[in-house]
């Protein structure tokens, strides 16, 4: 499964991926916005953390989905208690 994740902390992005990894995951993390975030693909689930990311990260974001069958999750906080339930629910 891949996940794509927007927003968050720049300091956690090795735990986001080590947490997603347990979960048998490949996940891109975006904690602030790049150029990169213009063509992420087709991933199985978005996470949005909505504290730490601007309008315009979400605006780039949910444009670049429209008319994929992508699974969006929004989280107001960032922590990995936040994270890890997110993947629960939706990957397991």
């Amino acid at each position: 499964m891949s996940i794509v994740i927007v927003g968050g902390n720049e300091c956690m992005v090795r735990q986001y991926k080590d947490l997603c990894s347990s979960f048998n995951c490949k996940a891109k993390i975006y904690p602030k916005m790049s150029k990169g975030m213009k063509d992420f693909g087709s991933p199985d689930l978005l996470v949005l953390f909505t504290n730490t990311v601007s309008h315009k990260m979400v605006h780039c974001a949910l444009c670049e989905l429209k008319g994929k069958p992508t699974r969006i999750a929004r989280s107001h906080s960032s922590s990995m208690a936040a994270l890890k339930s997110i993947l629960e629910e939706h990957v397991a």
